[in-house]
C-alpha cells in the first residue's frame, strides 16, 4: 500500500503558482482578456491555471514572465519550480479515483473540521464499512472500482496514524444517526464503532456526537468539511460533497460561516467523554 507524502500536495503547489500569477497580472493592471488576447492562451486554459485547477507548462510560465516583466531569477525559478511540482503525479492518481482535488488538499490540511450526518467520516472506516457503503452506490461499482476506492481510503487514513511527522488534526462531530445507520451487518457496525472510539483516544483526534435529543441544529441539511491549510498564498477550504457534484468554497466569508457553524455544532454535542461512552455502548449492542 502506498504511503501519503506530508507535504510538496501538487494540489497546492498548483494553488500556489497560481495565486502568484494572478497577483502579477494584477499588479500589472491586465484583465484576463488582455492576457489571453496577447498570449493566444484560451480564457480558460487561464483560468484554470489561476484557480489551481490545472498546472501550467515551462513555457507558460516563460510567456507570462515575459508579459510580467518577471526579470528576478530567484522569482523566476520560485515560479518554474511550482510549476514542475504541481506537475507531478500525487499517489492517488495511481487509483484512477474521481475527487483527487479533495485528497490533495486534504494531504498538507494542518487541520481538519468534519461534520457528518448520515455516515462515520472517511479517515475513521473501517474496511468493511468502506466496502459495504460502496456497494450500494447507484450505478454500482465495477469489483475492481470498489477495491481501487477502498485501496485509496486505507491509504488516506496514514494521515491520522501517529508518529514523528503527524501535523494533522482531525475532529469531528457526527451525527447520532450516524451511529445507528447499520452500514452492513451487525459485526461490521460494532467493529466500526469500536474503531470509532479507539480512534477518538489518539492525541490528534477529536470525536464528539450530536445527540437527537440536541434537537434542530444549523447543519440539519449539510455535510461539510473545513480543510485549514497554514499556506501563505493559498486560502483555506470548505468541501460540500453531494449526489450533484461537490463545491469547494474559498471566499473567506464562507469558510467562516462554517467555522462559526462547526463551533455552534460542537458546542450542541457531547463532550468527547460523554461521546466515547455513547459510542462504546451502541458498539456492544450490535454484538
Amino acid at each position: 500500500m502506498a504511503k501519503v507524502a506530508r507535504g510538496g500536495s501538487p494540489t497546492i503547489r498548483r494553488r500556489e503558482l497560481g495565486a502568484l500569477l494572478r497577483a502579477l497580472r494584477t499588479e500589472h493592471g491586465l484583465t484576463a482578456e488582455e492576457v489571453t488576447a496577447r498570449l493566444l492562451f484560451s480564457p480558460t486554459k487561464l483560468s484554470r491555471i489561476e484557480t489551481g485547477q490545472s498546472g501550467a507548462s515551462a513555457r507558460d510560465i516563460r510567456d507570462l514572465c515575459q508579459l510580467y516583466n518577471v526579470t528576478d531569477p530567484r522569482e523566476l525559478e520560485n515560479l518554474m519550480t511550482l510549476a514542475r511540482e504541481g506537475k507531478q503525479r500525487g499517489w492517488w492518481q495511481d487509483y484512477a479515483i474521481l475527487y483527487g482535488t479533495y485528497v490533495g488538499l486534504e494531504a498538507e490540511a494542518s487541520s481538519i473540521d468534519i461534520y457528518q450526518s448520515g455516515v462515520v467520516p472517511g479517515l475513521l472506516q473501517t474496511e468493511e464499512y468502506v466496502r459495504a457503503m460502496l456497494k450500494t452506490q447507484v450505478p454500482p461499482f465495477s469489483p475492481e472500482e470498489i477495491q481501487q476506492r477502498v485501496q485509496t481510503r486505507l491509504t488516506r487514513q496514514d494521515l491520522l496514524t501517529p508518529g514523528e511527522d503527524t501535523r494533522l488534526q482531525y475532529h469531528a462531530v457526527l451525527d447520532e444517526a450516524a451511529l445507528h445507520r447499520r452500514v452492513g451487518g451487525p459485526q461490521e457496525m460494532a467493529a466500526q464503532l469500536r474503531r470509532l472510539a479507539q480512534s477518538a483516544e489518539q492525541p490528534n483526534v477529536r470525536v464528539q456526537v450530536l445527540p437527537f435529543e440536541a434537537g434542530a441544529h444549523p447543519a440539519m441539511e449539510s455535510n461539510f468539511c473545513i480543510l485549514t491549510l497554514d499556506q501563505p498564498l493559498v486560502s483555506d477550504v470548505v468541501y460540500v460533497e453531494g449526489l450533484i457534484g461537490n463545491v469547494y468554497l474559498e471566499r473567506p466569508s464562507d469558510v467562516e460561516r462554517y467555522r462559526r457553524v462547526f463551533s455552534r455544532l460542537r458546542a450542541m454535542a457531547l463532550n468527547e467523554p460523554d461521546s466515547i461512552s455513547l459510542i462504546t455502548r451502541l458498539a456492544a449492542s450490535y454484538t
